[in-house]
């Protein structure tokens, strides 16, 4: 009878919280946030970002509680992260600030798992964190649809900008394949220029429009980082601000 009991009370816990979320995201757009240690977020964040934000929810991977209103640090439920610790301000944040003041009337899904230090062909389809990633988009997408993808990973492979494009082509075709939606808007992200490895790095990612469909980029003029590889805080802003008007000009524009 225990046992039964334990298993009652976990299918009533899912019901719940199946039934809530439904109820939040019947018109929920939901954008994936995935690359490295940028997108999962170093910089400080301050006790005036860190309250929940009205009308946007962050995906966990719980059952018994699938959305929560999202709230820095946003990478703390990615399945693949480090330590806890380690998860601050990222992009995710500004970006869905900036994309709710633009469309008031949309109710914005977070599924953020991003892994600091991970290459891209730790990435690429068949790989551990490409399997994780999609096996939560088709998780969130029964509460909306998946609108778009914003990537910001490089700094592992500052040094590979022959090989580099290939890759990210093989990332983008992986996604929009398993999940159906050949036209899905992705936006990758460029990183500090405060060295001529990652200016070429930069440089070559500039082509990503031109080689891929449905595509922009990021830019990361005027930013500053704290350790000679991570973002401030208020460059994480930025950059946040800056995909969001990225992905307006693949949605809207």
């Amino acid at each position: 009878m225990i046992g039964q009991g334990r298993i009652l009370t976990f299918i009533l816990a899912i019901g719940i919280s199946l039934t809530w979320s439904s109820a939040l995201s019947q018109n929920m757009d939901i954008y994936l946030v995935i690359g490295q240690s940028n997108m999962a977020g170093r910089a400080a964040i301050p006790e005036n970002l860190s309250q929940p934000l009205e009308g946007i929810f962050l995906f966990t991977g719980d059952m018994s509680d699938l959305w929560v209103p999202a709230s820095n640090p946003l990478n703390i439920h990615s399945s693949i992260r480090k330590e806890a610790s380690m998860q601050r301000l990222g992009p995710a944040y500004a970006f869905a600030v900036k994309t709710k003041e633009n469309h008031p009337d949309k109710l914005l899904g977070l599924v953020v798992n991003a892994r600091g230090g991970s290459t891209i062909n730790e990435w690429l389809p068949g790989s551990h964190f490409f399997n994780e990633i999609i096996g939560r988009a088709k998780q969130a997408r029964l509460f909306g649809s998946i609108a778009g993808v914003i990537w910001h990973q490089g700094e592992s492979d500052v040094n590979r900008t022959d090989e580099y494009m290939g890759d990210l082509k093989q990332l983008i075709e992986g996604l929009r394949k398993e999940l159906d939606l050949p036209q899905l808007p992705f936006v990758a992200g460029q990183l500090s220029a405060d060295t001529e490895e990652r200016r070429a790095f930069n440089q070559m990612l500039l082509a990503l429009p031109e080689q891929v469909p449905y595509t922009q980029v990021a830019l990361s003029h005027e930013t500053e980082t704290f350790d000679g590889t991570h973002f401030d805080t208020a460059s994480q802003l930025t950059m946040g601000e800056r995909y969001a008007e990225s992905m307006d000009i693949l949605i809207y524009k």
